[in-house]
């Protein structure tokens, strides 16, 4: 890509060969490209304010021979991320194949960040009275929407909303931009190098607002 490395002012002879990416979704731990992720978010100012949410990657484009062969019969990849209510920044993510419930996901991926955050906010999906104790345990604020007409959900709803609970929006929307700049599937053979694929694409999510337009 001539025109790419011209604006960056790199030489073609300095650049790694194309496989290296792809060689180090096997030789890099899971930890690292999360990591990754970490240092793209706090490019942004961070507000200290998070919505957290789950999305679906579909997994089908590779080939049906490799799936048959494989004996892969899961078809989609549940994508539960913690995004940055101000900035649209996705600050830490959960992938499984084997779909965990909301409330099993959403306090692991809060409780690795929750020195960093003031709330969290969640629909009725992340909404058990275990996960309302975890994540107040670790001093996070969390505007979760509840169930029900009764008199409790809607007072409960109804602060929440005067709380910013509203902006949870953001979270649909950093998986909007991501999937129609990157697509909503993902190419990689292996399961593990599609966990990172996808950590990797809502990275380059993070990184593009901050890039001038060629």
């Amino acid at each position: 890509m001539a025109e790419v490395r011209n604006v960056l002012g790199l030489n073609r002879d300095d650049l790694p060969d194309y496989s290296t990416i792809y060689k180090s979704f096997d030789r890099l731990e899971m930890w690292v490209w999360r990591a990754l992720l970490r240092v793209s978010a706090q490019q942004h100012p961070q507000s200290g304010h998070a919505a957290l949410d789950s999305t679906f990657f579909d997994r089908r484009r590779a080939s049906s021979y490799f799936r048959q062969r494989a004996g892969r019969t899961i078809q989609t990849l549940k994508v539960t991320t913690l995004t940055d209510m101000e900035s649209l920044a996705v600050l830490d993510i959960h992938i499984a194949a084997w779909w965990k419930h909301d409330t099993k996901t959403g306090p692991q991926v809060v409780r690795r960040n929750a020195d960093d955050l003031q709330s969290v906010a969640a629909d009725n999906g992340f909404q058990d009275w275990h996960t309302e104790y975890e994540i107040a345990a670790h001093g996070v604020e969390y505007l979760v929407h509840y169930r029900g007409s009764s008199a409790k959900a809607a007072a409960n709803n109804a602060l929440n909303r005067a709380n910013d609970y509203s902006q949870r929006w953001m979270a649909e929307t950093s998986y909007s931009t991501t999937k129609r700049s990157l697509g909503d599937a993902v190419r990689a053979l292996g399961w593990y190098r599609q966990f990172r694929e996808i950590v990797l694409m809502f990275a380059i999510t993070n990184i593009e607002p901050l890039c001038e337009p060629l």
